[in-house]
C-alpha cells in the first residue's frame, strides 16, 4: 500500500485525475465522503470564505482541480435602501501577503495578512456570483455556499431586520430551490472589534441569528455559523459552540484565525489551530441521533492530511482552508496545476501526512474498522463520538 501511494504521489505531480476521490475508493479502499451542513460531498475538502472566491473564474478553476465546496466572499447585509450597519466591513482588500509565522513554541507556519474585510462591490454583483455559484453546483461542481456578515447590535440595541429581510431575500432568489445554505461569518476582525468586547452581547447574537436568517428566508434555508475566536479564555469558546448549537444552527464552523491588537489584523498558524483543537477537545457533542446534535466544520492551519483528521478525531464531517491555497509555489511538490489542485495534491496523497496515509495509519492503530472491505472518512468522526 505505501509503494501504491508512493506511486501515485509521483505521478499525481503532474496532475490529479478528473475524479481523485473515485480513485481513492477504487485504489486504497476508502471512501473519503464527508460532509457541510448536511450536504454529501465527495471529500472533505473545500475553500474557506475570503479573497480566493470572490468571481467566477475562481469558482471554475476551483471546480477544475476537484475542490468539494467553497464558501464565497462574505457579503455585508443591507436594505432596500443600500444601507449597511456593518458597512465598516465593506472595505476593500488590500494585496494579500502570504507570512512565515512562527508559533509560540517556535514552529515554523504560515499566514495571509491583508487590511480588508468584506464584499466592497455592490449586492446586485454579489447575487450573480451566486448564481454562477448556482450553476457550477448543479453541473457537478463543487457545493458553493454564500456568506453574508448580518447585523449585529450591541446588548440594548434592536436589529435591523430589514438588513436580515432584503439580502437573505436577494441571495435566496439567486440560488432559486431549497434547500439555500448560507454561512454566517463572526469574522476575525470582529474579534478586535469593541463591538465584541462584552460576552453577554456576542452570546445574545448566538442565540437570536440563526432564527432570524430564517425568518427572512423566502425559501427553506441551513445556517452555518462560523465562530470566531474572541478575546476571552477557551472556556467561552465552548459557551459560544453550545450557544449557537442550541439556538438553532444547522452547523458550526470551527473557528475563525486569531487576532493580533498590536497589528490591528487577524492570524493563522500553528497558535490558532493548537486553540481550535483544543477547544473542540472540550466539545462534547451529541450522537448524530440527538436532536440539538450539530454537524462540525474544522477550519484553521489546515496544512496536512494528518491536520485534517485531527479535526476529524475531534468530530469535524469536513474543513475549510484558505492559507494552503496560497503558499509560494515552491512549497508544493506537484509541479502542475492550480494552487488548489496543487495542495490538494499534497493534503491527499502525500505518502508522509497525507490524508490516504493518516487514515491508513488509523485503520493500523484500530481506531477505524473497514465496512464491507473499505474504510470511511466519517467514520473517524463517529470514533470521536463513542461514549467514553
Amino acid at each position: 500500500m505505501r509503494a501504491k501511494l508512493e506511486h501515485d504521489f509521483e505521478r499525481f505531480k503532474r496532475g490529479l485525475p478528473p475524479d481523485f476521490a473515485a480513485h481513492v475508493r477504487a485504489a486504497y479502499r476508502i471512501d473519503l465522503t464527508g460532509r457541510y451542513a448536511g450536504e454529501t460531498l465527495p471529500h472533505p475538502i473545500g475553500k474557506g470564505s475570503g479573497q480566493l472566491s470572490l468571481n467566477a473564474g475562481q469558482l471554475e478553476e476551483d471546480a477544475a482541480a476537484g475542490l468539494a465546496f467553497v464558501v464565497l466572499k462574505t457579503v455585508i447585509a443591507e436594505d432596500e435602501a443600500g444601507v449597511q450597519a456593518m458597512a465598516a466591513w465593506a472595505i476593500h482588500e488590500t494585496r494579500m501577503r502570504v507570512e512565515r509565522r512562527g508559533a509560540a513554541d517556535g514552529r515554523p507556519g504560515w499566514t495571509v495578512t491583508w487590511k480588508g474585510r468584506g464584499w466592497d462591490r455592490t449586492l446586485d454583483e454579489y447575487v450573480a456570483l451566486v448564481r454562477a455559484g448556482r450553476d457550477l453546483t448543479r453541473a457537478g461542481g463543487p457545493l458553493v455556499v454564500p456568506s453574508v456578515k448580518y447585523h449585529l447590535p450591541r446588548l440594548h440595541e434592536p436589529f435591523r431586520d430589514a438588513e436580515y429581510r432584503h439580502t437573505t431575500a436577494r441571495v435566496a432568489q439567486a440560488w432559486g430551490t431549497a434547500p439555500l445554505i448560507v454561512e454566517k461569518d463572526f469574522s476575525p476582525t470582529l474579534a478586535g472589534d469593541t463591538l465584541a468586547d462584552d460576552r453577554a452581547q456576542i452570546l445574545r447574537w448566538l442565540r437570536e441569528v440563526p432564527d432570524r436568517i430564517r425568518a427572512a428566508a423566502p425559501l427553506s434555508v441551513r445556517v452555518a455559523v462560523k465562530l470566531m475566536n474572541a478575546r476571552f479564555d477557551d472556556g467561552f469558546q465552548l459557551d459560544m459552540m453550545q450557544t449557537a448549537a442550541g439556538a438553532g444552527a444547522d452547523a458550526l464552523v470551527c473557528f475563525n484565525r486569531l487576532f493580533d491588537p498590536e497589528r490591528g489584523m487577524a492570524y493563522g498558524g500553528w497558535d490558532l489551530s493548537d486553540r481550535n483543537l483544543r477547544v473542540l477537545d472540550l466539545y462534547r457533542p451529541l450522537p448524530p441521533s440527538a436532536a440539538l446534535y450539530r454537524p462540525l466544520t474544522g477550519t484553521g492551519n489546515i496544512c496536512s492530511g494528518r491536520m485534517i483528521l485531527d479535526y476529524a478525531r475531534r468530530g469535524c464531517e469536513s474543513v475549510e482552508l484558505h492559507t494552503f491555497f496560497q503558499l509560494p509555489l515552491s512549497q508544493y511538490p506537484a509541479t502542475h496545476g492550480s494552487r488548489t489542485a496543487r495542495a490538494l495534491h499534497a493534503l491527499v496523497f502525500a505518502p508522509d501526512d497525507g490524508l490516504i496515509a493518516g487514515v491508513l495509519e488509523l485503520e493500523a492503530r484500530g481506531e477505524i474498522e473497514r465496512r464491507d472491505g473499505e474504510l470511511h472518512f466519517l467514520d473517524v468522526r463517529a470514533h470521536a463520538l463513542r461514549p467514553g
